[in-house]
């Protein structure tokens, strides 16, 4: 099963050339590209978490997505920008070049073939403002392109509900959230017995400084934490995976429909 998550008749590479070629209303046709990462998540969860769940989400939310919206995923890229946590055995990286490069060349060939509408599907932290920058680039250079460089988690979901405000906060690599989704997507490769709780150790105090928010400082993984955890593992349960992974599905099929009627701004003319 190739496809993976992705449904079969929505994903991308089992079309043919001609398929492709006569393609109607191409420029309203959405493309997704799921990104994710092969990078350590502590002691209990895979290497694969971030791809896993880009890719999953992608894959529910095609399945539940209208039948007249035209839209297709493209294979998950594994790969992304990971160097902060290469201090931990297992994890892969590319360079901020590399990735770049191979975005632009990606997005280049999907208007090449005649798409005009491209979301990036994003599961990985460390890698919005590469995607953010390779969308701006690439519609500048090509002005009827419309490019979307789109987080997983930065859509309405019911993680606030389900999580305590600490963990909001601080849990952002391998605690509840990303546990709970992975006891649900992919339960058989959690070590629950092995999941630990740890947060980010000296932050500075009393600073309009931070770790993530509007002023941060640049960080490694291993400059926060001993585990590769940043959160609360030991409290992920099933229960809260499966709706948070409901909330997220359901958002996400907006958001394809959003894309689908999407209109570019014009430019002012002179």
């Amino acid at each position: 099963m190739l496809h993976n998550f992705i449904p079969p008749e929505r994903f991308f590479p089992y079309l043919t050339w001609k398929q492709i070629e006569s393609m109607a209303d191409k420029s309203n046709l959405v493309i997704l590209q799921p990104i994710g990462a092969i990078e350590q998540h502590g002691p209990h969860l895979p290497l694969i978490v971030d791809a896993a769940i880009a890719t999953a989400i992608t894959g529910y939310a095609l399945a539940q997505l209208n039948d007249n919206i035209p839209a297709y995923a493209l294979p998950t890229i594994y790969y992304g920008k990971s160097n902060e946590h290469w201090h931990f055995p297992g994890t892969i990286t590319l360079s901020s070049q590399t990735l770049i490069a191979v975005l632009m060349e990606l997005g280049e060939s999907i208007y090449r073939a005649g798409f005009r509408k491209l979301a990036f599907i994003n599961g990985h932290g460390g890698q919005p403002q590469i995607l953010e920058m390779v969308a701006r680039d690439l519609h500048q250079k090509y002005e009827d392109f419309s490019v979307f460089p789109l987080f997983i988690w930065r859509v309405p979901n019911i993680a606030g509900e389900l999580l305590t405000p600490k963990e909001l906060e601080l849990g952002i690599h391998a605690g509840d959230a990303e546990t709970s989704l992975m006891l649900s997507l992919l339960p058989e490769q959690v070590k629950m017995e092995q999941a630990v709780c740890e947060y980010p150790h000296n932050l500075p105090e009393n600073s309009l400084l931070s770790m993530e928010a509007n002023l941060p400082f640049a960080w490694v993984t291993k400059d926060l934490t001993k585990s590769g955890v940043l959160g609360d593992a030991t409290v992920a349960t099933k229960e809260k995976g499966d709706r948070i992974l409901a909330s997220l599905v359901n958002s996400w099929v907006q958001v394809i429909e959003d894309l689908y009627n999407f209109q570019q701004p014009q430019r002012f003319r002179d």
